[in-house]
């Protein structure tokens, strides 16, 4: 971390405990995960090796090997070798998290259209019909929030 012209380190390292504790309590994911990816949004320089990742984080290097390995398959954060040199680096990508939107936005779509076939089972029993409609709103309501959000910005 560069302290020429930003925050102290021990306050970046506050802030990526912080999005630990959010990957971990809103995606179930291990808070290491977390401690990775808030240290890649906000290292100095952008591209780290597992060993300074791991030094600044304070992880393991066989628990940090698996993590990074499980944010590199999602495509949040890319591996990469510099021309002439043996170590590898990683960096969180450009894309990533409108990445995780989009899965998202997937998972919200294949659910809505999971309660819609539940709506077609044919049920006679309104409070039953009324709690899968209850996501089919949600699902609409959150559908035209985006809608009007990308409007604003068009």
């Amino acid at each position: 971390m560069s302290a020429l012209d930003g925050p102290e380190r021990e306050q970046v390292l506050e802030w990526v405990e912080r999005v630990a504790t959010f990957v971990s309590a809103e995606w179930g994911l291990a808070p290491i995960t977390g401690r990775v990816l808030g240290w890649l949004m906000a290292c100095d320089p952008p591209e780290q090796t597992a060993g300074d990742i791991a030094g600044a984080i304070g992880a393991s290097r066989a628990s940090l090997t698996t993590n990074l390995h499980l944010l590199t398959s999602i495509k949040l954060i890319r591996r990469f070798r510099k021309p002439g040199e043996r170590n590898v680096y990683y960096q969180i990508e450009d894309d990533a998290w409108s990445k995780v939107i989009r899965q998202q936005l997937a998972a919200f779509t294949a659910f809505d259209e999971l309660a819609a076939e539940g709506l077609r089972l044919g049920w006679t029993d309104e409070a039953q019909t009324a709690r899968i409609r209850s996501a089919r709103t949600s699902m609409a309501a959150l559908a035209e929030a985006l809608d009007r959000t990308a409007a604003l910005h068009d």
